[in-house]
């Protein structure tokens, strides 16, 4: 058996237990693929990651990530919370005030911003409307009628995520799955935020093969937002809520500019101690 250092953290709220819990396993080369993905079951958190010397020249570091039913290329709140945990375990980045992260998906930028951290959304895989008959399985499962869709899109930056756009944050958080119909999609469904709010859209994503509800989504937000703010359906800068639902209050923090979209929000130590593998 093997120790490591291992770290819990809390991403995307000031509030340790409001945002979305993060399992951090640090120095984790010698461990397995089916060790990791043990861990990951075992945790039950949306997310277990695994940080490793990189192997990409320019990386800091390689992290791998898993749900609790397999690994996946990219995801957001893994990558602020192992950013987090890995500059707090003495982790020195090659460029000062930027973290340079290698995962499946290639290599993510990350930098500090104030109290939060924020990484460059990265491009995505697969674009445009939904196809009719993915949209009616899609509408059928959330139980939304077809008229209250006001724009869709595939917003798939390595999770599959697709997106539903209704007419308010209300209808969004009244939604209730039928999660066997949702198999194999990853939905993230917005709407806006009543107005005098202190965030301009509510979101929440369905992760249909999962069967699983994520409470706050790094991953999900970044392709919104390159959607959303590509489409005039929202204006740079914003801040979009998420996990409600759940009686999280996740808060993530969205702008655009000359690099591209930049996805950020707060990270909070929870819990700290050794593993034994």
């Amino acid at each position: 058996m093997s120790r490591h250092a291992f770290s819990q953290v809390n991403v995307f709220s000031a509030d340790p237990l409001g945002g979305n819990p993060l399992a951090v396993v640090h120095e984790a080369d010698g461990l397995t693929d089916e060790q990791m993905a043990a861990l990951a079951r075992w945790t039950n958190l949306s997310e277990t990651v695994f940080l490793l010397r990189p192997t990409e020249p320019g990386a800091d570091y390689w992290v791998r990530i898993f749900t609790p039913g397999g690994e996946l290329p990219f995801a957001g709140h893994p990558t602020l919370g192992s950013c987090h945990a890995w500059l707090r375990a003495g982790g020195r980045p090659r460029q000062a005030g930027r973290v340079v992260q290698q995962c499946a998906v290639g290599l993510v930028t990350i930098r500090q911003a104030g109290q939060r951290y924020e990484f460059a959304a990265p491009p995505l895989r697969r674009t445009g409307p939904l196809e009719p008959d993915d949209l009616d399985r899609i509408t059928a499962a959330l139980g939304i009628a077809p008229e209250e869709v006001l724009h869709h899109q595939w917003v798939d930056n390595g999770p599959g995520w697709c997106a539903l756009m209704l007419p308010s944050a209300e209808r969004v958080l009244a939604l209730k799955p039928d999660w066997p119909a949702l198999v194999p999609y990853f939905v993230g469904v917005v709407g806006a935020s009543p107005e005098g709010s202190d965030t301009a859209v509510e979101v929440r994503a369905f992760m249909g093969s999962e069967g699983a509800e994520d409470p706050v989504t790094g991953s999900l937000n970044a392709s919104l937002a390159q959607w959303m703010i590509g489409a005039g359906l929202v204006e740079s800068p914003y801040v979009a809520s998420q996990g409600t639902a759940m009686q999280r209050a996740g808060r993530i923090h969205l702008h655009q500019d000359g690099e591209g979209i930049w996805v950020g929000g707060e990270v909070v130590d929870v819990i700290d101690g050794m593993i034994q593998l």
